[in-house]
């Protein structure tokens, strides 16, 4: 059976001084004071300076004052307590949090959390076990984000014909690329259940603030004017980019509605709008697919954006879009 260790007291420490100036053993001082001689040992290695003033002296009150600074400074394992569990599980099925963003929350907000690690193993002990205290807990794995998503397929050659004067996004400013400025918007729809009902998405490149409109389909026309409205009251913006869905074959009206640039993606390549696509994916979140747009009210729509927006974001250091956007020179808040 292992030996729990037991820190010496101050007073054994003046023991161990006397008897060490004296030139007793390491072994015979270990009998003194009732100790193992490893311990005496490992007190002697680590509180006895080794060279400079006072080498190869044992000081009893400094030896008492360097363990003590030690153990301050020595990382603590904080507890994963009953309020920290519930308050997981409110971020997670509420505001669809990862146990990673989690985690980033409550350093950010001055509480001594536990790690994503520890959240991981927290959960799936959850899942596999019956315990009383664990029950409020055992269906928190269904939070996990799992799977990716799907290409997009279609004719592209079909959709790009009845584009008119589509600009391909290689030709886009390279300053886009950078993420250094407010106003490079990526524009995509997310569709419910049997393409009978969408979401309109758009985001801005460098700060990922997001817009989430409802659509009750997707003609290009009402598309174009819920797009123009919802953009107004933006910051003025500089580029919209749009993949090459029929929905958005309208864009001239929309550049020039807004003085803006727009370019279309390449066929099949998801990386030429990366940034909607990972917004996208948060969205999924909190509307899975095939869920029903139409028997969503725009309050829900309009509350999961606001999530979205002060969702913690590791990029930015676990700031939220709205701060980033907020810090943007020259950017102002978005008109009620």
């Amino acid at each position: 059976m292992t030996k729990k260790y037991n820190q010496l007291s101050l007073e054994q420490r003046y023991t161990i001084a006397a008897l060490h100036e004296q030139g007793y053993l390491q072994s015979k001082i270990a009998d003194i004071i009732g100790v193992h001689k490893s311990t005496i040992s490992r007190e002697l290695k680590r509180n006895m300076p080794q060279r400079g003033i006072g080498a190869k002296v044992y000081n009893a009150e400094k030896a008492e004052h360097k363990t003590r600074e030690r153990h301050r400074l020595k990382p603590k394992r904080h507890k994963f307590t009953l309020d920290l569990k519930l308050q997981l599980k409110t971020w997670m099925v509420d505001r669809r949090y990862s146990p990673e963003l989690a985690s980033a929350q409550w350093k950010k907000e001055g509480v001594s959390g536990v790690s994503h690690e520890t959240i991981y193993q927290f959960i799936w002990q959850c899942k596999h076990t019956n315990k009383a205290e664990d029950r409020p807990f055992k269906d928190l794995h269904k939070q996990l984000k799992h799977g990716h998503r799907r290409r997009k397929r279609g004719n592209y050659k079909h959709t790009r014909d009845r584009i008119p004067n589509r600009v391909p996004i290689e030709k886009r400013p390279k300053i886009v690329e950078k993420r250094i400025r407010f106003g490079d918007i990526e524009v995509d729809l997310v569709m419910g259940k049997g393409h009978k009902s969408a979401l309109l998405v758009t985001v801005d490149r460098a700060t990922l603030k997001t817009t989430i409109d409802k659509l009750t389909g997707k003609d290009a026309n009402k598309i174009t004017k819920k797009l123009i409205k919802r953009m107004k009251r933006y910051p003025p913006i500089k580029t919209m980019t749009f993949d090459n869905d029929l929905a958005f074959s309208q864009h001239e009206e929309i550049a020039k509605a807004l003085n803006v640039k727009t370019y279309f993606t390449r066929p099949y390549t998801s990386q030429d709008k990366g940034t909607i696509e990972n917004r996208n994916g948060v969205i999924r979140l909190f509307f899975p697919k095939k869920t029903d747009f139409n028997k969503i009210d725009n309050r829900e729509i309009k509350r999961v954006e606001k999530e979205i927006n002060n969702r913690p974001i590791r990029k930015f250091g676990y700031d939220t879009a709205n701060e980033v956007f907020l810090r943007f020179e020259g950017s102002v808040a978005l008109i009620a």
